[in-house]
């Protein structure tokens, strides 16, 4: 029997979601909007299916499948009536988003589990109007959501263990590493471990110690190229916990403690130098193809994925 799942929003998050789904043999209804969204979609769905391919990561008729697997439609009632599993991938603004599960209760199978990709609302900020909270869980992937392995899944104490289990299983079959929450906490884990790195980061470019490239090199060259295999609690343990006690006794009092974004931020928003999206943030991106940026990037991405499968 065919597997359903359901993708709404096919932005950044959404399409890269959608594929996984497709990869793994699921037919997927991806849903958005408009029409153009959609189109925008299957064209990213296409190019990150074709550079699996160039990697050899994935067959050419997997390729040719996975896009086979792919329903494009603006009918939401069309998109989820069959799914075992629908992902919410629409902006964060929590009316949207209980606009939309009220939609989903009544359209959806009456077993199938609403999973939400936020990274920004609690699970018992979603479920606030819920008729049936027990079906609801965080599923927050990491971009680009189908070549980064890690999940986190976020349940609350409403929702069902079989649920739980079965989310659990499903993040499995689609290829990621989940990693379920103890506890519902603000940020999750990996966006409070990557804030605070960040907020360091930019303490030490605004007391001058280093440029940003400088600093970027510090995280990729070292720090992230150690990360990528053996993570921040195992290196104290490699590195012996006394050692590692003495390096934070003496410098925890020395890191930045501030409670809001760091003033470059402020400024670079405040002139609308938002990064990559208007051609200037911290770096210039005049003269460089951001394309071309993000297609380097992932293939790096798919060579990494290799090594750690290896």
């Amino acid at each position: 029997m065919e597997k359903h799942a359901a993708v709404i929003g096919s932005g950044v998050m959404g399409h890269g979601i959608a594929q996984l789904y497709a990869l793994a043999g699921f037919r997927v209804f991806l849903y958005d909007l408009q029409e153009a969204f959609l189109m925008k979609a299957r064209a990213s769905i296409e190019h990150s299916l074709s550079l699996q391919v160039a990697e050899g990561v994935i067959a050419d008729q997997s390729r040719v499948t996975a896009l086979e697997h792919i329903v494009l439609t603006t009918d939401l009632r069309a998109a989820v009536s069959d799914a075992e599993i629908i992902t919410e991938a629409v902006p964060e603004v929590i009316e949207l988003k209980w606009e939309l599960f009220e939609k989903l209760e009544q359209y959806a199978r009456p077993d199938a589990i609403i999973a939400s990709n936020t990274s920004t609302f609690s699970i018992a900020r979603l479920i606030e109007k819920a008729t049936t909270p027990q079906r609801f869980i965080i599923t927050h992937f990491f971009n680009p959501a189908q070549l980064v392995p890690l999940v986190e899944v976020v349940r609350h104490e409403s929702t069902a263990q079989e649920v739980v289990h079965k989310t659990m299983q499903l993040m499995e079959e689609i290829g990621k590493s989940p990693v379920l929450l103890k506890k519902d906490v603000p940020g999750f884990i990996a966006n409070r471990l990557q804030t605070a790195l960040m907020r360091e980061a930019f303490h030490l470019l605004a007391e001058g110690v280093a440029d940003a490239a400088q600093i970027d090199t510090v995280m990729k060259d070292g720090i992230g190229y150690r990360w990528a295999f053996v993570g921040p609690i195992e290196t104290m343990d490699f590195g012996g916990l006394d050692t590692w006690k003495r390096v934070m006794d003496n410098l925890a009092p020395e890191l930045d403690a501030s409670t809001k974004a760091p003033a470059i931020i402020e400024e670079r928003v405040a002139e609308g130098n938002l990064g990559t999206k208007t051609g200037a943030g911290i770096y210039s991106y005049m003269d460089t193809s951001v394309s071309e940026k993000l297609r380097v990037r992932d293939e790096q991405f798919i060579r990494l994925g290799k090594m750690n499968r290896g």
